[in-house]
């Protein structure tokens, strides 16, 4: 663009070319700011003064401010100004340190009511049962879960039993606790039928020993388990018919089986624990759980998840069972554990043709 001046003489012009976009990519150019810096924006020009109300995302960060006040502050304004006739996509909420239940609960209401579908909350939140609209919502598809409680001992948040989520397919959850139903054991993921990818961190179940995780739909499950040995022992029971990935992270304190060999379904496998004072006591554990998962064909194991099997007495002079349709063998080298002789040998017995790959 050019313009004359008084004297004739031609001067170059910017072109504002970002602002001539239509708003549907101006969103989108704002989704991957934080709320702050989408409403920073709207100084830039008249055409960007309004364009955060009606954005999609929310990402609702407080490393952005310095005290909760100023934080709790500005996410009430942002739900007040916000254009309301426009619906939420994506609920990303973080705050590191703490953060007071009504706020949490307003901003869970907020976004359900304008038709989320995303939610990933990460805080530090002194709260034990979320608003019931969080576990009835028809178009939540991805809902992560991350709630630390401020005192180290207290009951962690609990999930409930009753769920209406026809349309989930991932669901995350860190430091939860399972309530067990009349039969005395939890179930709580039998009614999505949606559901593709599970993710249970560091998750408990209240007064009870068994957690069924029983779903017609769940491809990829991965369990994280603390580091500690637990009071008492669960059995963890699988009615997964359509498993594939399956992924655990911790120790092997607890009994892992499928309901009615449901476990052939599963090809990828990877398995992490750590070796520990009370690695020996459940080594059986982990025996186990490699002869209940016949037909993998990618088996991913750590090295000192090699030593703790090592732990089984005479173990190399066990027949396994499984394992024969083994394709691939990956070992992650974690210093400064390394890999037992003989090991290797063993899980290969029944698939001498797999290929091994030791990953440092």
């Amino acid at each position: 663009m050019k313009r004359k001046r008084d004297n004739d003489d031609e001067v170059e012009i910017e072109e504002d070319r970002l602002s001539e976009l239509p708003d549907c990519v101006l969103h989108n150019i704002l989704s991957f700011l934080s709320a702050k810096g989408a409403v920073e924006t709207s100084v830039l020009s008249p055409r960007w003064k309004y364009l955060w109300k009606r954005l999609p995302t929310l990402r609702l960060h407080s490393s952005h401010f310095r005290h909760l006040k100023q934080f709790t502050k500005f996410v009430s304004q942002i739900l007040s100004r916000r254009d309301g006739s426009t619906s939420i996509h994506t609920l990303n909420f973080h705050r590191q340190l703490l953060v007071e239940p009504q706020l949490l609960k307003r901003v869970i209401n907020y976004a359900i009511s304008h038709d989320v579908q995303e939610i990933f909350i990460q805080v530090k939140c002194d709260i034990q049962h979320f608003p019931p609209c969080l576990f009835s919502s028809h178009t939540l598809t991805s809902l992560k879960l991350a709630i630390v409680h401020p005192k180290i001992y207290a009951m962690r948040a609990l999930f409930p039993n009753s769920l209406d989520l026809p349309s989930l397919t991932t669901l995350c959850l860190h430091l939860f606790a399972f309530s067990v139903g009349d039969d005395g054991r939890a179930e709580p993921f039998s009614t999505l039928k949606k559901l593709n990818t599970l993710i249970i961190d560091k998750c408990e179940v209240v007064d009870a020993q068994n957690l069924l995780i029983s779903n017609i739909t769940l491809v990829n499950l991965t369990i994280v388990i603390r580091d500690y040995p637990p009071n008492a022992c669960i059995e963890i029971e699988l009615s997964t018919p359509n498993l594939c990935t399956f992924c655990y992270i911790g120790s092997p304190f607890h009994k892992f089986y499928g309901r009615k060999g449901n476990l052939s379904s599963i090809k990828h496998v990877a398995i992490d624990v750590k070796l520990m004072a009370s690695s020996k006591t459940y080594s059986k554990f982990l025996l186990d759980w490699l002869v209940e998962l016949a037909n993998v064909e990618l088996l991913t194991l750590s090295s000192p998840t090699l030593q703790v099997l090592f732990l089984v007495p005479n173990l190399l002079k066990v027949q396994l069972r499984s394992l024969s349709n083994m394709k691939s063998l990956k070992v992650i080298m974690k210093q400064p554990s390394s890999i037992p002789e003989g090991m290797v040998s063993f899980l290969l017995q029944n698939a001498p043709s797999a290929k091994v790959e030791i990953i440092d």
